[in-house]
């Protein structure tokens, strides 16, 4: 079976090398140089929530259209389509106000954008969990 790039760099928010995550990939054995490589999934979940936080707590976005422009901006994606593949994942309408405080909608949304990036969710419930732990009430 063929992963993509996110699941097989157990970051499948896609998320660009930059910040010094928790669990990131150390001592020479990170080959992606463009994306962070994870030690596992729960922690490359657990930096798209903490992005998904600062989104709401330093840049005032709170609607999945807002989120997604700032997630996968126009000059590198089709964010309309990604806005759409999201809202049709969740079942909440692009500019209606979200809570991503919320454990059970970040969960949700969090699967949303790991399947349009990755073609697939293959996590379950109990990594989301463990992610969300990691990331604490920060």
């Amino acid at each position: 079976m063929v992963f993509s790039r996110g699941i097989r760099n157990n970051n499948p928010g896609n998320i660009r090398r930059g910040e010094d995550w928790k669990g990131l990939v150390r001592d020479g054995q990170d080959t992606d140089e463009a994306f962070c490589r994870f030690v596992a999934p729960e922690y490359g979940i657990r930096a798209m929530v903490l992005i998904l936080r600062r989104y709401r707590q330093k840049h005032n976005l709170n609607t999945i259209s807002e989120i997604i422009r700032r997630w996968a901006p126009p000059d590198e994606n089709d964010t309309r389509a990604y806005i759409d593949s999201v809202v049709q994942t969740t079942g909440v309408p692009a500019d209606q106000q979200v809570d991503t405080g919320d454990s059970g909608f970040m969960t949700t949304l969090l699967k949303a954008i790991i399947r349009h990036e990755n073609g697939e969710q293959p996590y379950g419930d109990d990594v989301f969990a463990r992610a969300l732990a990691l990331a604490g009430d920060t």
